[in-house]
């Protein structure tokens, strides 16, 4: 069975919280298409993120596609995720595990 939106976000907002990250839900008034979450990681790195139902990759709406391609212009990092596969393939791109040398 393909998972929701829904399990999908909850999925990653776990998945970063337990690498001590942040999973902040975006909401702004007056900016239809904004990214579903911002996600702030060890090492001050910023990621946007649009999450859709697996399956649904592609279905993103034309003020959806709009405000990415603004992000983008701003050389901002901006993902679709739409799997738990996808999730987990972010994290281990993005946050890793430093070893101390102490």
């Amino acid at each position: 069975m393909k998972k929701s939106e829904k399990e999908i976000e909850a999925y990653l907002v776990r998945s970063v919280k337990n690498k001590n990250g942040l999973c902040m839900k975006w909401t702004s008034p007056g900016n239809a298409g904004v990214p579903d979450r911002i996600i702030m990681i060890p090492g001050g790195k910023v990621y946007f993120v649009e999450l859709k139902a697996e399956g649904k990759r592609e279905n993103l709406s034309p003020l959806q596609k709009n405000f990415i391609r603004k992000l983008k212009s701003l050389n901002c990092d901006v993902r679709v995720i739409s799997s738990f596969k996808e999730v987990d393939n972010f994290i281990k791109e993005v946050i890793y595990d430093e070893v101390s040398s102490t």
